[in-house]
């Protein structure tokens, strides 16, 4: 129905007749003669109707702000003085011969140019509207070439696209299940995968050697601005390799990604240790871009006068960190108090600090209602964390867990409320995870999946679980968690030892894992592998705020869609067909009987 989109058309194409299909962008009645602003997903084109084409113009004249129109004319040069440099096609405009009213429109929930005056919920109810705007257009077409550039590399790498069941079997992946009953099988359930892991690793039992595929899954858990009930990964799985060879080969996939995506040239990068970044940072996803520390100062607190400092350094699992930060003297005591608040969401109980304003003055240049609990230790602080005039130094003080989560995010707001940022870019590997965590009974859980293989030998794993490391790696760009992987365990003996320590017994684990087992005894290379978040990727490439905004329909923070009203009621004989029946409705039933 057209030759052009409207995004196409420039100076080459002055005096050829072009026919195009698209949206009313805006309309313009200037003395008799109509502009239209023409739209579709490749631009605007503006197009020129005048009453000597009767039809045309009625019908330009009838035309509103989203009207489906085809329109056919011909290309000529703007005149002198309203041309627009600054737009792809603003050279030009098209002067109308024929127009063709596809279909009408009623007036949209808003405008596209005034999105930002309504509020997220009239946009996701109204989706299709929203995504006409070029911003989303822009973003759905970032991902499309963001997929298309990783399955490109990675089929040059030898990897084989195998689609693995979306139904399946419920097995503990650390979030809760979504649950299909069956109608065929009554009172039993498949699960929606919270990934794809144990089938990518039964392919590399089947000898398939390298597998991807850009999987979705599903995870029935609280939402935050980079997090979906449903969201989409680049799963990776390969057999024979050792933790570098998954890194080396996911790396360059990422740097070509940015490269020829994006034209970024991203730094080497770095690999820390997880404990190292907790040490260093409070997180085991650090923001490299901000140039903030944390500094354990626990034996200078242990003897001082101030229980709130001195208990948690003489605690085993208490810690005290500081965190200066340049030029911060300058925040008011009311900045202070909000970020006291702010920490709090992370359980700390307040937030001390110590402004340095002249240091050469010993402690009448130092002001704070702490400085006079810690005289004897204060000039070793100043040293320890290289103290300025001018400086902040921030104090967390609690269980460790408790300082790292608090510290660490007011490190990361204080960079982005101050600008700190040093690089537009800043990925590293963090590795050497803890194979496993403790919960307030001091029963282990698998850090990331039971099936990620430990750097010990089982015999060594039954004798101290608690201090064993795991296999496992993550890929952290800009402060958030790009990926995640590990070699896998492919000895049935180790995988028994994990389960041991976890406390899954041989007829729950067989009940659970059994085909996984079972598989492990027929052979099964030494593999390993890592999942990209896609939606978090295109999110940092896109610059958007959430992930939301790069999901061409994405659900709500509550898991709704309000577009479509899901989730919704169905029908009784649906409930029949399944052999459900509802709490309320069977009570409402018992009642009425």
């Amino acid at each position: 129905m057209r030759s052009h989109y409207c995004g196409q058309l420039n100076e080459t194409l002055v005096d050829q007749t072009v026919t195009v299909c698209g949206w009313v962008h805006r309309r313009r009645d200037h003395g008799g003669v109509i502009f239209l602003d023409m739209r579709d997903r490749d631009g605007v084109a503006q197009f020129v109707v005048d009453p000597d084409t009767a039809e045309a113009f009625a019908n330009a004249d009838r035309a509103r702000n989203e009207f489906v129109l085809r329109i056919t004319g011909r290309v000529r040069l703007r005149p002198e003085g309203t041309q627009n440099p600054n737009m792809p096609t603003g050279m030009i405009e098209v002067l109308a011969k024929d127009v063709e009213v596809l279909n009408t429109a009623v007036t949209p929930p808003f405008q596209l140019d005034e999105h930002g005056k309504v509020g997220e919920e009239v946009r996701l109810k109204h989706r299709y509207i929203d995504l006409r705007r070029p911003d989303m257009i822009d973003k759905l077409r970032l991902r499309s070439r963001i997929s298309h550039n990783v399955r490109a590399y990675l089929e040059n790498q030898g990897f084989l696209d195998i689609e693995t069941p979306v139904l399946t079997r419920a097995t503990p992946e650390g979030a809760r299940d979504y649950l299909v009953p069956s109608r065929t099988h009554a009172g039993s359930f498949f699960a929606l995968p919270q990934s794809p892991q144990l089938f990518k690793q039964l392919l590399m039992v089947a000898g398939f050697d390298r597998y991807y595929q850009i999987a979705k899954c599903f995870r029935d858990e609280d939402l935050r601005a980079d997090r979906q009930p449903e969201f989409t990964q680049i799963d990776i799985e390969a057999s024979f390799v050792e933790e570098s060879d998954i890194m080396d080969i996911t790396e360059s996939m990422i740097r070509q990604l940015f490269q020829e995506v994006l034209d970024v040239e991203l730094a080497t990068f770095p690999r820390m240790t997880w404990q190292e970044a907790m040490d260093r940072f409070g997180s085991d996803k650090p923001d490299l871009r901000i140039p903030l520390e944390l500094t354990d100062v626990d034996d200078l607190m242990q003897q001082v006068d101030f229980k709130v400092f001195s208990g948690p350094a003489n605690a085993s699992d208490g810690r005290v960190a500081a965190l200066k930060v340049p030029g911060g003297a300058s925040l008011s005591r009311k900045e202070i108090d909000e970020y006291t608040k702010f920490v709090g969401i992370y359980g700390a109980k307040g937030l001390a600090w110590i402004k340095v304003n002249e240091r050469a003055k010993g402690l009448e240049g130092l002001q704070s209602p702490i400085v006079k609990f810690m005289e004897n230790v204060v000039e070793e602080l100043l040293d320890r964390v290289d103290a300025k005039d001018g400086d902040i130094i921030f104090f967390g003080a609690d269980k460790t867990r408790i300082v790292n989560e608090a510290i660490g995010a007011l490190r990361v707001k204080l960079g982005a409320d101050l600008n700190l940022y040093t690089q537009a870019w800043a990925p590293l590997w963090v590795v050497d995870f803890p194979m496993f965590e403790a919960d307030a009974n001091g029963r282990l859980s698998p850090l990331h999946h039971p099936f990620t293989a430990p750097s010990c030998s089982p015999e060594a794993l039954k004798k101290d679980p608690a201090n064993a490391l795991s296999r496992a790696y993550d890929m952290v760009l800009n402060g958030t968690e790009l990926g995640g992987g590990s070699i896998r365990i492919h000895d049935q003996t180790m995988q028994s030892t994990v389960f041991d320590i976890l406390g899954i017994g041989q007829e729950e684990a067989q009940e659970k894992f059994g085909f996984l087992l079972d598989a492990l005894q027929y052979g099964a290379p030494p593999h390993g592998g890592l999942a990209f978040g896609l939606d978090r990727l295109v999110m940092l490439m896109a610059g958007a705020k959430t992930i939301r905004e790069v999901i061409a329909f994405p659900k709500t923070q509550s898991a709704a869609c309000l577009m479509t009203d899901a989730p919704g009621e169905v029908s009784s004989d649906q409930l029949k067909d399944l052999n459900i029946r509802l709490r309320q409705k069977a009570k409402a039933e018992t009642n009425a009987e």
